[in-house]
């Protein structure tokens, strides 16, 4: 009866323990589409299009000063990263700025919460410019 209980023990404790947090593992996506906006001299949009092959990246919780994970977008300027668990994460991106110091980009973060195992959190358009 001992060892019943001892296992009993055991399986309970490596199933309450093992708690999984921001990151990969998971079945859950967040997508998103990046488009570009075409901004003359005049500060003037001349023309917005899907942003191709543009680097998207992921911190993984509240924790990291730097990302977990990067990806491109596809053609048609859509994104996505699967196999998160639940959790709070955080995409980013660069776009053009023209206030900035020479050769700096200005950061466009957006926060994400996946609440859910198996969830798909579709965020709103991020538009980046590019200054012709």
């Amino acid at each position: 009866m001992d060892k019943l209980k001892l296992l009993i023990f055991a399986l309970a404790s490596i199933l309450f323990s093992c708690s999984k947090t921001s990151g990969t593992g998971g079945r859950s996506t967040i997508k998103g589409v990046i488009m570009v906006k075409n901004i003359n001299i005049l500060g003037t949009i001349v023309d917005t299009y899907q942003a191709q092959d543009e680097d998207v990246f992921i911190v993984y919780g509240n924790q990291n000063n730097t990302y977990d994970d990067d990806i491109s977008t596809s053609h048609d300027g859509s994104f996505e990263f699967n196999y998160l668990n639940p959790g709070d994460y955080e995409i980013f991106l660069y776009s053009e700025c023209i206030n900035c110091a020479q050769g700096q980009d200005s950061l466009i973060l957006k926060p994400v919460t996946i609440e859910n195992s198996n969830e798909i959190v579709e965020i709103d358009t991020i538009y980046i410019a590019n200054f012709i």
